[in-house]
């Protein structure tokens, strides 16, 4: 595999693949480059045989900050059509992960917001250290946990996705495991073999078996089919385009509280 410059991968001899997102110095914040990264990734982890298991982690003390709200900010001084395109850059990413036919462990080793909750939702299960905080953080912002919504209702359910999907509140791994996004938590010291024990099951599976059975159930689960996405990325697409989110942006580079903050 050719080198990335926003992610790494490496395999080892039974054929697991670790992805880790590397942008450790931005909390490994989604940025174009990586989206277009993970999308090359996803389509060659999923084409090469000798990949048996896919496991997604990040570099540094965080797993995923979310969208790199630089690159939001770009976007949201671009037109209209420059703005559509990015969101769609998103749902590509979300889609080319949520349908490797591999299964997708998780390694959640540090906190995860917005974008990240929407990476491990496209996960088949994930494991995480106990200390890690989680929150959809987007309306803090302005905005809308858009793109990634498909996927966390998916995962968690609508009536667990109410819990934290509108009020932006960060929650630790215990309510993560709780509300179903992850599915065990434990120890720094002990998240390798958390990964290790989801991993060896499917090292005794029948390859091609696994990728259908994957498949199948992506085809009875809710549907998230092209008219979804499209729905998905027009509400980020108009979120981007009103006074709240260029607001909610300007108060985290300024560092200051937006003017709708009652506390």
């Amino acid at each position: 595999m050719s080198q990335f410059e926003t992610i790494s991968i490496s395999r080892d001899a039974r054929g697991v693949a670790t992805l880790e997102l590397a942008r450790e110095d931005k909390h490994n914040a989604l940025s174009a480059q990586m989206m277009d990264e993970l999308v090359v990734a996803a389509e060659r982890l999923g084409a090469d045989p000798e990949v048996r298991v896919v496991v997604i982690t990040g570099r540094g003390a965080s797993f995923c900050a979310g969208g790199d709200l630089g690159w939001m900010r770009e976007q949201m001084a671009g037109g209209e059509e420059a703005q559509r395109g990015a969101a769609y850059k998103l749902t590509g990413m979300l889609r080319a992960i949520n349908t490797i036919p591999k299964p997708v462990i998780a390694r959640v080793q540090g906190n995860a917001f917005g974008g990240g909750v929407g990476i491990i939702s496209v996960c088949d299960v994930a494991v995480s250290v106990e200390t890690a905080k989680f929150g959809l953080t987007e309306t803090k912002l302005g905005l809308v946990p858009a793109t990634i919504g498909p996927y966390v209702v998916a995962k968690l359910g609508a009536s667990m996705a109410r819990r934290v999907f509108m009020s932006s509140r960060i929650f630790g791994a215990a309510e993560a495991e709780r509300l179903g996004l992850v599915a065990r938590i434990g120890a720094a010291d002990d998240l390798d073999g958390l990964v290790e024990a989801e991993v060896v099951p499917y090292l005794s599976c029948a390859p091609g078996a696994v990728a259908a059975a994957k498949r199948h159930l992506l085809a009875l689960a809710p549907a998230i089919d092209d008219a979804v996405i499209a729905m998905s990325a027009e509400v980020l697409v108009g979120r981007w385009q009103e006074g709240e989110a260029a607001e909610g942006i300007a108060a985290f580079f300024e560092k200051r509280k937006p003017r709708w903050a009652k506390s």
